[in-house]
């Protein structure tokens, strides 16, 4: 038997890359998963796979920028399972015109809304069912971007995962006293689709040196199976080839 047997997990962004990479390890950990993004292709997708290796999974497809629509989706979710134990709050955008040279009020609002209001509307809505059931664990994939500002993410992607991780830790001043924990998750670059936003193309040696989905998978994995009494406030996870250490130590040289 799993350590997540009999628990109801939410995936968001669970179509592709670190999203579905964690929807494999809790279902591998015996968990339920429920996975939500906005194509319903790609979801049934990774659903048929997860089932074929035995786990439990339901598709639940949903504009994540819609609090609205994010709202109806947890109350189905609640209504069909009775509880809702795990959320990994995964979704995020980048775009590739993101410098302040070329950056539109458009693509600064698909970054607000992509990265940052879409992950305070998931929050929100899953917070009643998590203190009425007596405890809940989130994980919010922000970004390294988000605890160190970079150039090469863009001030908006960087802007928003600031507050990403700012926010998740508010949730632990204010619900700890219900059971509720909440995890930043912090990763450093991880060969996934959004990578192909990036304005220079990477080659295939730097992609292999990254981190791959399923290291962000495991990881989230572990922080799901703490026991209640212990929460992970912030973890960063980071290729040991870091191409920002790399720059930096041949500057020096």
């Amino acid at each position: 038997m799993g350590k997540l047997e009999g628990k109801i997990a939410w995936v968001t962004g669970s179509g592709s890359g670190i999203g579905e990479a964690a929807a494999f390890a809790l279902a591998e950990e015996g968990a339920t998963v429920v996975l939500t993004g906005r194509r319903r292709e790609p979801l049934e997708d990774v659903a048929g796979r997860i089932r074929a290796k035995g786990g439990t999974a339901h598709v639940e497809p949903c504009d994540l920028r819609r609090a609205t629509d994010v709202d109806a989706t947890v109350a189905r979710i609640v209504a069909q399972h009775g509880r809702l134990d795990i959320m990994v709050s995964n979704a995020g955008v980048n775009i590739t015109e993101r410098s302040w040279k070329t950056i539109s009020p458009e693509g600064i609002d698909e970054l607000i809304q992509g990265n940052l209001s879409s992950a305070f509307y998931c929050a929100r809505a899953v917070l009643p069912q998590m203190r009425a059931q007596g405890g809940g664990q989130m994980i919010h994939t922000a970004s390294m971007a988000g605890r160190s500002v970079s150039v090469m993410s863009g001030p908006g992607y960087g802007a928003a995962k600031h507050a990403v991780v700012a926010m998740s830790h508010t949730i632990n001043m204010e619900e700890c006293v219900n059971g509720i924990r909440s995890t930043a998750f912090c990763p450093g670059e991880v060969n996934t689709p959004i990578l192909k936003k990036r304005p220079n193309p990477l080659s295939a040696e730097d992609l292999g040196r990254m981190l791959q989905p399923e290291d962000c998978g495991d990881l989230i994995r572990y922080v799901a199976c703490l026991p209640p009494h212990v929460t992970m406030n912030e973890v960063w996870l980071t290729p040991t080839h870091n191409r920002g250490y790399v720059a930096a130590l041949g500057r020096k040289l």
